[in-house]
């Protein structure tokens, strides 16, 4: 069952369209904080797995998304999303022969980071504080990396996407 090139392109952006979906779905108020970063999670394998298909380009283009989605200032995530993706694709070759327990500690700091550089992005523009616990999203999102790492390399493997 060989894919074609756009077949792959296709794949690729179903797994971005269920991340998108999966991080706008609404939580009860007081379990939000735990909420996973589905979108770094699937960006960021993808980036590792083919840099030459997903770069910061593609997470400029899914963060403008996820700030419409979210109606939130446009432009914040969308920025900040592309630096940690651009983090991540500058050192792809590492973090691939890193162990699948390491790669999920560096996606949780990742995550972190980005709550981080958003609050300091929504912060220059609005007058808002930063929520500490906010931060459990990077420890859930580390719990997810391994799984979602497998399950989007068998996805990969079975699509034989190039």
């Amino acid at each position: 069952m060989r894919s074609s090139s756009f077949g792959g392109r296709l794949i690729i952006f179903a797994t971005f369209l269920i991340a998108l979906v999966l991080q706008t779905l609404p939580w009860p108020g007081s379990l939000d904080v735990f909420r996973p970063a589905w979108l770094l999670l699937v960006v960021c394998y993808w980036v590792m797995a083919l840099p030459h298909r997903v770069n910061v380009g593609t997470a400029l283009i899914l963060g403008l998304l996820w700030d419409i989605l979210l109606g939130s200032t446009l432009g914040i995530r969308g920025m900040m999303f592309s630096i940690i993706v651009y983090l991540v694709a500058l050192n792809f070759l590492v973090l691939r022969n890193m162990a699948l327990w390491q790669q999920a500690l560096i996606i949780a700091l990742l995550s972190m980071l980005f709550e981080v550089m958003v609050f300091l992005g929504e912060y220059l523009l609005q007058d808002i504080v930063f929520n500490p616990s906010s931060l459990w999203s990077g420890l859930v999102t580390c719990i997810l990396w391994p799984w979602m790492f497998l399950l989007l390399r068998r996805v990969r493997r079975h699509w034989h996407i190039k």
